[in-house]
């Protein structure tokens, strides 16, 4: 019996030490574990970081690229394109314009009646209408019929303040969101197609004329007066109200910006110089990469699994489409090589894009002691539970996310800056003020993003120079844009002039 105790003992014994060999192997394990999800977090900042430094070789590439997309087609990667716009709303603009804002799965009718300085916008109306997916894929002329009907039904409603002089056209500005090849203020010809659109038979066409075509076949006659993108149109409203409106950006699911050039410093313009002797260029600088941006190993992978590799590097880094993908990559890669959520990897993080930036937003702007609604987005998402220490992960991740696209952000408004003349006082010289239009979901709603976007630049900028440069929200321009574009540049406006 001893024997049989005994040998009992030594089987428990040797039990025992392997169970707590193991206990200890696993803490091990675990530690090397969330070291393993420290190191990808330190990378990770290391590689996104935007010292001063580089936000200004940043900014100095941006202007000499600015240079070189004014001075040849195809001479940068910034289009550079000329929107032949040369005359950007006073305030002093009167009568009623409508304007059609094409540039999603939804489109918005408005009309606007302007009553001059003192009454600015008197009255707006507007409708949006959604498109029946089958039209986004289906024949031009299908799509634009839909559009003109709509367009005539709106018209149809016009109440009594509306009232059309006799003798006198409805006039249009017509904001449209996707790559034209501008080739004169109402005509441009369609390059491409973007968010789920693909009508091949629109392509090479004049967007324009097509809706033209559209609206005889309705029989409604109105005049498109011009054809703007929502940057333009985001620096005519901001010019309106505030005549020191130099620049307009959007950041929103893309970005853009369009600012107001010499029209003697555009080498590639072939035409007359304009009488206002300016012209907004639309940069499309979301096309812009540089040697000098911080890119990382997440940044090179969804570029090469999107639909346009190589292209749109800086929307990549910075607009609202990608900041919460880039979000899920990191967090991916912490679950592979960490086991950051236990030991399987929730199936939904393999989803791209399963992160959007609003949820993003919702969690960095997390204040509360357990951080609870970064606990909760992620478990409605994920369906994976997380402790305190995984949430402080994913707010740093988001941080250091968010920040790197804010500051890349205010390195291009100061490369825009920097090419006007306008980033130091001059000595001597009365310092001029330059204000920043600024619109898109991203800057309007993302707390953090904005007010790092405005802190940087005026890091960059300096005590001195900063006093003269103003950030402000321009709101709903694509919209409201074009119909005052449709009134800076009517028809009619030589006659209100000499009567």
């Amino acid at each position: 019996m001893g024997k049989v105790a005994v040998g009992a003992t030594v089987v428990c014994a040797a039990a025992v030490c392997a169970a707590t060999v193991y206990v200890v192997r696993r803490r091990m394990k675990s530690c090397g574990k969330w070291g393993r999800v420290i190191e990808i977090l330190k990378v990770f900042e290391e590689d996104c970081a935007t010292p001063i430094g580089k936000l200004r070789q940043v900014a100095d590439a941006m202007t000499v690229e600015m240079h070189a997309g004014l001075a040849s087609e195809g001479g940068s990667k910034l289009k550079m394109l000329i929107s032949y716009v040369d005359n950007l709303p006073s305030g002093d603009e009167q009568g009623f314009f409508y304007a059609l804002d094409l540039g999603g799965t939804n489109f918005r009718v408005m009309r606007v009646l302007l009553g001059g300085k003192q009454d600015r916008v008197v009255k707006q109306e507007f409708e949006e209408v959604s498109i029946p997916p089958p039209l986004m894929t289906g024949a031009s002329d299908e799509l634009f019929n839909f559009i003109a009907e709509a367009l005539a039904r709106f018209v149809a409603t016009e109440g009594e303040d509306f009232h059309l002089q006799a003798g006198r056209q409805r006039e249009l500005g017509f904001t449209f969101s996707f790559p034209v090849k501008q080739t004169s203020l109402c005509s441009g010809t369609l390059i491409n197609w973007t968010k789920g659109f693909s009508i091949e038979d629109a392509l090479g066409q004049d967007v324009v004329g097509e809706l033209i075509k559209a609206m005889e076949r309705v029989g409604l006659d109105m005049n498109v007066t011009a054809l703007v993108n929502d940057t333009v149109g985001t620096l005519a409203g901001g010019r309106y109200y505030n005549s020191d409106v130099v620049a307009a950006v959007i950041l929103g699911t893309g970005t853009n910006a369009a600012y107001v050039e010499r029209a003697n410093a555009i080498p590639k313009w072939q035409g007359l110089l304009p009488k206002s002797g300016e012209m907004v260029i639309n940069m499309e600088w979301g096309n812009f990469r540089s040697s000098h941006l911080p890119l990382t190993e997440y940044d090179h992978l969804l570029d090469f699994d999107s639909l346009n590799p190589g292209e749109q590097i800086l929307e990549k880094i910075i607009s609202g489409m990608y900041l919460g993908e880039i979000l899920r990559r990191v967090l991916l890669k912490m679950a592979e090589e960490a086991a950051f959520f236990g030991d399987s990897i929730p199936p939904k993080l393999k989803v791209p894009f399963i992160i959007r930036t609003p949820t993003m937003s919702a969690m960095h702007s997390d204040t509360s002691p357990d951080l609870k609604v970064v606990g909760s987005k992620l478990k409605d998402i994920l369906e994976v539970p997380t402790t305190l220490k995984m949430r402080k992960v994913v707010i740093s991740l988001c941080n250091i996310i968010a920040t790197r696209g804010a500051r890349l952000s205010a390195a291009g408004i100061y490369g825009i800056l920097k090419k006007l003349g306008r980033d130091a006082p001059k000595d001597g010289e009365t310092t001029q003020k330059s204000v920043i239009a600024m619109d898109g979901g991203l800057f309007e709603h993302y707390t953090q993003f904005s007010e790092c976007m405005e802190s940087s630049l005026k890091e960059l900028l300096g005590d001195e120079a900063s006093g003269s440069v103003e950030v402000i929200h321009s709101n709903d321009g694509s919209g409201v844009g074009a119909a005052l574009l449709a009134a800076s540049h009517s028809q009619y406006l030589e006659d209100s002039e000499t009567s």
